[in-house]
């Protein structure tokens, strides 16, 4: 519907006028031929200085008050024409509720982003990280700058947020913003989260995420087999600060500590029990989370072949995450290993190939990675086919075993 159908009039309520003859100013605004919503302007005006639906006159009140007339009519054609960009079927009451600030029924999209980033900062450093609030900040902006460019307008009421909305967005950030297919998910999760609260807030009802696909990256392997994380260790390096990062990375290969929690880790870290067998102990940087990691003897040699090196009382001489991704896509090249080498690749090794397939259960990697969900442990704990094999194997023989019947 376009503008021409919405009309802002203004009218005195004459049946209120007071000993002075002052009357209440009324607007009223009508959409289309049925919707009709009318409100007090909060203004007094003698009916013998009113015609036509303004104040007549040259006096500096009149003036103030058509002003203020003109003000509310630029405001309310604008509220609809932003309504009207994303949707159809906008009526006068909406636009009256927008007009006159009833947010509770016209909540917006980024002024809500806004609300729950502001909460987030509150949390960062208790049970959030200022890497994820750098991530919200990013995805806000990546929303906001879609608005604009693909509606004309400032923000969006939730109730104009549907599955069009969402796919459009997705479309806006893989051919505008020309982002790579992991990088489009990770902004389009951070705004399904801010929508999640929104819905459990109550500000809306409906879920617009549903339906919703967004195409996947092609899986690529980020764990070291067997056979790369033997290459690895035995592969001659000819340079102390390759040795370094090879062993740092090695020690998260074997303990799954990612890098954010090594750099942190200190002797108070380490704990011995009766059994004589070394754990390490902490708290996630990420999550708040606690981990508990026995240590296995190819970690332990590490920590005694640095022992005392690094600087403040750290456990471990690390050197920059980027800095180590660099050095260890110099040491992938030397070991011919042909995919992407970087530092949280130990991690994934570590849940692959260290525990999984040498029969830790799901739930016990899921506690030493410090994950609240199994879910989360299922994206690092990738079953390979050697231990399909094995297990099918084995089980193979215990059935053999157990059963048996004639043919």
């Amino acid at each position: 519907m376009s503008q021409t159908n919405v009309k802002v009039s203004f009218y005195l309520k004459k049946s209120e006028a007071d000993a002075d003859g002052k009357c209440p100013v009324m607007a009223k605004l009508n959409i289309g031929k049925y919707s009709e919503s009318a409100f007090s302007m909060k203004l007094r005006v003698p009916q013998k200085m009113w015609a036509a639906g303004r104040a007549t006159g040259k006096s500096v009140a009149a003036k103030e008050i058509n002003n203020r007339l003109d003000e509310i009519r630029a405001r309310a054609l604008g509220i609809y024409a932003e309504l009207s960009a994303v949707r159809d079927g906008v009526n006068a009451e909406e636009v009256k509720h927008r007009l006159l600030g009833m947010a509770s029924e016209q909540e917006t999209l980024l002024r809500y982003f806004r609300k729950f980033i502001g909460n987030f900062e509150k949390r960062v450093g208790i049970s959030r990280t200022a890497k994820t609030l750098r991530g919200y900040r990013l995805a806000y902006s990546h929303v906001e700058t879609f608005i604009r460019s693909q509606y004309k307008v400032s923000d969006i009421p939730f109730t104009a947020l549907d599955l069009s909305f969402i796919e459009k967005y997705d479309l806006h950030l893989r051919t505008e913003c020309h982002l790579a297919p992991g990088t489009v998910i990770n902004l389009t999760i951070r705004l399904k989260t801010v929508v999640g609260e929104a819905v459990a807030d109550g500000i809306i009802t409906s879920y617009p995420f549903f339906g919703y696909e967004p195409v996947h990256p092609k899986q690529e392997q980020k764990y070291l087999t067997d056979e790369e994380l033997h290459r690895i260790m035995s592969t001659p390096l000819h340079s102390p600060s390759l040795y370094l990062v090879r062993d740092m990375f090695l020690f998260s290969c074997y303990t799954g500590i990612p890098y954010g929690d090594m750099r942190l880790l200190t002797e108070a870290n380490l704990s011995r029990t009766p059994d004589s067998t070394w754990w390490i102990k902490g708290v996630r940087e990420k999550t708040g989370l606690e981990f508990e990691i026995p240590l296995l003897d190819l970690p332990l040699r590490i920590i005694r072949k640095y022992h005392d090196t690094a600087p403040e009382g750290r456990l471990l001489p690390m050197y920059s995450n980027s800095t180590m991704n660099l050095y260890l896509k110099r040491i992938a090249q030397i070991c011919g290993i042909g995919h992407r080498l970087v530092f949280h690749s130990g991690r994934h090794t570590y849940a692959t190939e260290i525990t999984l397939s040498h029969g830790v259960p799901l739930e016990t990697v899921s506690r030493m990675l410090g994950h609240s969900r199994i879910e989360t442990t299922q994206i690092y704990a990738k079953v390979t086919d050697d231990k399909i094999d094995s297990d099918t194997d084995g089980l193979n023989e215990r059935i053999a075993e157990r059963f048996s019947v004639v043919i």
